[in-house]
């Protein structure tokens, strides 16, 4: 099978992660898309690019992957994981300021094949507080950050 990769609007993208992904939905904002299509043009896996999560990440000029979809085809995650890095790091972003986040029991084999390095892990928890409540969509375990280069 031959894999290519394709530009993809986030209303396609967040339809394929509400289809296949295993604990997160659709994202609301992206920066970009990516997907990765075999040689009859279907969607085998799709990658999204946007604002951290963390404010403070955001105040310091970071950009998450925030969504990597698959349905399994073999090396689609790390070819998203490294696109989606060289095309931020073509935009201007450092790539030591390209991060993502797995679970813990999440191997990260995509990541290290794409060039990631393992940052650390986390205290996980939840984003509600009495001054601003929200309701946790997303497991709020510990989480191992990655980023696309040695840290600055």
């Amino acid at each position: 099978m031959t894999l290519t990769l394709a530009p993809i609007a986030l209303r396609e993208a967040n339809a394929w992660v509400d289809r296949v992904h295993r604990h997160h939905g659709p994202v609301t904002g992206h920066k970009f898309s990516v997907a990765v299509v075999d040689e009859t043009g279907a969607i085998r896996a799709v990658g999204i690019a946007g604002r951290p999560v963390s404010r403070v990440l955001q105040e310091r000029g970071y950009i998450e992957i925030v969504r990597i979809a698959s349905d399994g085809a073999d090396n689609a995650c790390s070819m998203l994981y490294g696109t989606i890095r060289r095309a931020a790091v073509a935009m201007g972003y450092p790539a030591s300021k390209v991060v993502t986040y797995t679970l813990e029991h999440e191997p990260g084999a995509s990541l290290r094949a794409a060039g990631f390095i393992l940052d650390g892990v986390t205290d996980g928890g939840s984003w509600d507080c009495p001054s601003r409540r929200r309701k946790d969509a997303a497991p709020i375990t510990p989480k191992r950050r990655w980023l696309g280069g040695p840290p600055s």
